[in-house]
Parts: structure tokens; C-alpha cells; sequence
């Protein structure tokens, strides 16, 4: 009788260990090319997202485009349009160009880097910049006293207090270029707009920052630091900061100067005076890999089984940070501020994304496990512009979804 119970609670709990391995979701998905209508997307509502890119090449805004699209791991568009070059030749748009990512790298290089270091218990978050770099000053009110120390998640946050930037020109003309050293005493010692914590100022000085302090703890600079850690690990291939000489040909150019286009060099003058290895822009990478790197986050920080952040850390990263409402920012990704409008007007609360100056545009929804990822080098054109583009192609892309 005893052996029946035995075994009737042992197919019990067996048959328990079946149903919730059938329930339990698979969160590790791996890119494939499929169809709209597999993941519950309206193919026909996305193609008018082809004359919306198409209208925007015309009007001479963007000189051309490479969009991918993915759904629960369902690569649904990939495509380019346009052209990647129109001076001094014009030269076709291709799948595998390599973008001058320029603040992207922010959230993706320089703000995966600091977690990464985080989860490995060399720095802490409350940590004050001063730890790392002494001579970082506090804000000092009209009266001088000090505020308390501006933390490492101030600046992941843009709510140092630093400055949103400093004048380039100037600095080249003191210290000639680069002047890394220069540029983070500089930076260090500026002179701090508000008290940590109380104001949003998007601030590229506050992830060159980040950076320093990663080659300082790691004994890395950013580019080794996240080609070891990050982009190695996923074979992501095509990304990287200072891309040699074999890359050039898949390099679209940037900004043209007495006729000649910016070309495999870094379009912000402040990462030229780090010599193109720094926190606020330096990155090239192409849609392919950021599509890679775009799925690990939808998997909770891993990809075909390479785990680069923990799940916590994900949603650490992409959720507004407490007490800082106002920011509208998570730990190197936007959440809900001003500058999220790349986000469209459609996708839910939990999305978060980035852009790039140069034209560079990415939109991650957890909630219905969606990106989008759209590049451009509209700093290419004399008057290249693709703000409502970006807001307009997520909503199309969110109006397209018709199944959960």
C-alpha cells in the first residue's frame, strides 16, 4: 500500500515538473528570418513604412537607410534604402554598412561596461566619482558650499550637474588633439550646473566620465574593455571603436568638410580629443550586430547561451532609476525624457531605446518583445534631419502588431 502512495506522489510530482516545464517561457531566442504574420504582425501595415524612408530620401533629409525590425526573435524586416554616400560619388546603401553609432555607444558600450563591472563587485553605483577621479569637484552653491558627492548613478542618469558639453575648439587649441588627460581634468574640474540629483541635463561629459573610470578600475579602456566583455562574447563582429583601414569600405561617411566626408573617424569633436576611445560617442557597428546585442537584452542579457548581463541587471538598466522620476532615464538607456521621442507615441511604458547625433536610432518594447532598429548618416546631407522619421517608423511599427 505504502509503495502505491509512494509512486502515486512520485507520477504527481513528475507529471508537476512536465507542466510547468511546458509553461515556463522560453526566454532565450536566437534571430531568425520569419514572416510578419507568425508573430502576429500585419505585413501589410508594415510596407508603408517604405514610403514613409522613401518620401524622407527625397526630401534629401537622410541620403539613405538600413531598417531591422525583429519580433520574438523574428527578424521580420531588414532592408536598406537610399543611398550611403552621395559626395563626392554616391555609393548604394548595403545591409552590412558600419555606422558611426555616436551616443549610442552610450547605453551600449560605456553603460553595459559600468554593470558589467557592478556585477563583478569592483564599483558600486553609489560610489562618488571622486573615488575614481580625486580631483572630480562638487557643485558649490552661491554661497560655496559644497552638495553631496555626485555618484556614479548620477552620471548614468544625466543627473551630475555636469555641463551637457564643453567647447572642443578651445580645448584642441590649448592642448592640440587628442588631449585625453586634458579633456577628464578638464571635465573633472568644470564648474557643476546643479546639486546631484535635482536636475536632468543630458550630459556627454558624465559618460566620458563613465569610461575613464573603466580603464581606471579595469586597467581597460573602453574599446578593449567592451570587445572582451561584450562584443567578442556575442560575435558581434563588426563593432568596435577605431576601426582599422580593412573596415573603411563598409564605413559610411558623416559630415562633409571642404568637400570631403568624415570617413571611419569619429563625427563628435569631444571623442576626436579622446582620440576616439570614449564614453559619449566613438562606437561603429552595423545593424546586423546591433540587432544581436538588441535580442540579448530582450533575453535578459544573454544570447545563444552567453550570458553578458544578469536579468536584474537588464531591467536595472532599462527602468527609470528610483527617486529620479524626473530624468526620465535608466541606467544608460532612455526611458521617458525628452530626447525618447525615437520611442514612437504607441509602444507600451516599459520600452526604452537611444539615438545617435549622427543619425543612429534604437527602440527595444520588452512588453510585446519588439525593436527596431533604424541607422542613418544623415549628417551627410547639408540639411539632414530624422526626428519625426524615427517617431513615425516605431509607430508604424507598434500599429503593426495585431496579436499578442
Amino acid at each position: 500500500m505504502k509503495v502505491n502512495q509512494y509512486a502515486s506522489r512520485s507520477m504527481i510530482v513528475i507529471l508537476s515538473l512536465i507542466l510547468i516545464a511546458c509553461e515556463a517561457p522560453d526566454t532565450e531566442k536566437v534571430l531568425y528570418r520569419g514572416k510578419p504574420q507568425n508573430v502576429g504582425m500585419d505585413a501589410e501595415r508594415l510596407k508603408l513604412i517604405d514610403e514613409i524612408i522613401e518620401n524622407e530620401i527625397q526630401s534629401e533629409k537622410i541620403p539613405g537607410a538600413v531598417l531591422i525590425v525583429a519580433r520574438k526573435g523574428a527578424v521580420i524586416i531588414r532592408k536598406t534604402y537610399g543611398n550611403s554616400r552621395i559626395i563626392p560619388t554616391i555609393e548604394p546603401m548595403t545591409i552590412e554598412k558600419i555606422f558611426d553609432m555616436a551616443s549610442i555607444t552610450k547605453p551600449v558600450a560605456t553603460a553595459t561596461s559600468i554593470m558589467i563591472l557592478v556585477e563583478q563587485g569592483k564599483i558600486r553605483l553609489m560610489d562618488p566619482v571622486s573615488k575614481y577621479i580625486p580631483e572630480f569637484t562638487p557643485y558649490y552653491d552661491e554661497d560655496g558650499n559644497g552638495a553631496p558627492p555626485i555618484r556614479l548613478y548620477h552620471l548614468l542618469t544625466h543627473t551630475s550637474g555636469l555641463p551637457p558639453y564643453t567647447n572642443a575648439k578651445s580645448l584642441k587649441e590649448q592642448y592640440g588633439k587628442p588631449c585625453p588627460e586634458e579633456l577628464i581634468h578638464h571635465i573633472a574640474t568644470i564648474e557643476k550646473q546643479n546639486p546631484p540629483g535635482k536636475h536632468f541635463a543630458y550630459s556627454c561629459l558624465g559618460f566620458i566620465t563613465l569610461a575613464e573610470i573603466v580603464q581606471r578600475v579595469s586597467g581597460m579602456d573602453i574599446g578593449e574593455f567592451s570587445k572582451k566583455h561584450i562584443f567578442e562574447p556575442l560575435q558581434m563582429n563588426s563593432t568596435m571603436f577605431l576601426p582599422t583601414e580593412e573596415y573603411l569600405p563598409r564605413i559610411a561617411p558623416t559630415e562633409v568638410f571642404d568637400d570631403i566626408p568624415l570617413h571611419g573617424k569619429v563625427h563628435d569633436p569631444l571623442a576626436q580629443l579622446m582620440g576616439g576611445l570614449s564614453g559619449n560617442a566613438g562606437l561603429f557597428s552595423s545593424a546586423d550586430d546591433m540587432a544581436v546585442f538588441c535580442q540579448m537584452m530582450l533575453n535578459g542579457g544573454s544570447y545563444e547561451g552567453v550570458r553578458i548581463l544578469s536579468p536584474l541587471t537588464v531591467k536595472a538598466m532599462t527602468t527609470i532609476y528610483p527617486d529620479l522620476a524626473f530624468a526620465g532615464r535608466g541606467l544608460g538607456w532612455d526611458v521617458n525624457s525628452a530626447y525618447s521621442s525615437n520611442m514612437g507615441d504607441i509602444f507600451s511604458k516599459s520600452s526604452y531605446g537611444h539615438t545617435g547625433f549622427t543619425g543612429t536610432s534604437i527602440c527595444i518594447d520588452p512588453e510585446t518583445e519588439t525593436f527596431v532598429i533604424l541607422l542613418t548618416n544623415r549628417v551627410h546631407m547639408p540639411e539632414g534631419n530624422l526626428i519625426a522619421l524615427r517617431s513615425k517608423v516605431a509607430n508604424m511599427v507598434a500599429g503593426s502588431i495585431v496579436e499578442p
